[in-house]
């Protein structure tokens, strides 16, 4: 039994006859019978009574004919979606906090001049999760700022980035160029959540000098990070693209390393297996565009010893 005997079943009920169905689905009256015959077969049910030359709808096929117009509307409307598929795609982008904070926002609005018959979907999330989902097929591509491991995932390095250590203008540190690490130990930071890349690289940081990291605020959200940092005299390793702005109005000072030791880059990384679809493509194009951009200037930044 298929969608053919539903579709036939309702035309003999709507035509009032097995004549009158043949016409109107252009076939011989006997493939009509035969095909009402295997409905009864399959179902063990009679569905018409034939009284005269009339044709008459049983319980059973009362229910039958209620239960196949739902399956018929629900049978066009996947043909008429998946149909208009072929026209569209869909294009899953993955992004962690960092990067859907700072460039996710503005190359979708490339993204969706270049790309109209692609309609994105993005998820920001930590790269832990980013990439569990990459390999659960849930996502398509991702862009991430922490180191990606698994076998299966292909990365590809795109758009360079460093991390700074930030502290508002009145912190003592703004007023010197140079600080020591191992001051770093008596100082409060504002750190980002288990899974971040920010915080895997600024810890393995912290044990190859053998300091302690004070961790008082465990943050997602980057405005509120900077936002604790100017108004809590904290301090928060940040990615130098969330706080372009704010270096330029004074609001938050900068501290880099000067051995670049902080130096990463932001990764596409999708599995070893998918199909590189147009939307892909297109979004890869487009994050490659992006890194060749300039990254701020690095001269008014104190330096770490």
């Amino acid at each position: 039994m298929d969608i053919r005997h539903l579709r036939i079943m309702i035309t003999v009920v709507e035509a009032g006859s097995m004549s009158g169905a043949a016409k109107k689905l252009y076939i011989t009256q006997p493939a009509v019978s035969q095909v009402i015959k295997e409905l009864e077969n399959h179902y063990g049910c009679l569905f018409f009574e034939r009284l005269g030359k009339g044709i008459y709808l049983t319980e059973a096929g009362k229910l039958l004919c209620r239960q196949a117009w739902m399956v018929i509307r629900q049978f066009d409307t996947l043909e008429e979606n998946m149909l208009n598929m072929r026209d569209r795609e869909v294009l899953k982008v993955g992004s962690t906090i960092t990067v859907g904070a700072c460039i996710i926002p503005g190359l979708m609005v490339d993204f969706k001049t270049f790309h109209p018959n692609v309609d994105p979907f993005n998820f920001v999330n930590n790269t832990k999760i980013i990439e569990e989902q990459l390999l659960q097929s849930q996502l398509d591509i991702g862009l991430v700022e922490g180191e990606v491991r698994h076998p299966d995932l292909m990365v590809e390095p795109v758009i360079p980035d460093y991390l700074v250590i930030i502290c508002s203008p009145h912190h003592p540190f703004a007023k010197r160029k140079h600080i020591e690490a191992r001051e770093l130990e008596n100082e409060t930071f504002v750190m980002r959540e288990d899974g971040s890349g920010t915080r895997e690289l600024f810890e393995s940081f912290a044990r190859s000098r053998d300091f302690h990291l004070k961790i008082g605020w465990e943050v997602t959200a980057p405005e509120i990070i900077k936002t604790i940092v100017q108004k809590n005299n904290a301090l928060a390793a940040i990615s130098i693209r969330l706080v372009e702005d704010e270096l330029k109005n004074g609001s938050v000072y900068a501290i880099k390393h000067p051995e670049n030791n902080w130096d990463r880059s932001f990764n596409l990384v999708y599995h070893k297996h998918k199909q590189i679809t147009s939307g892909m493509q297109g979004f890869m194009e487009l994050t490659r565009e992006f890194g060749s951009q300039e990254l701020p200037s690095d001269q008014a930044f104190g330096t770490l010893q």
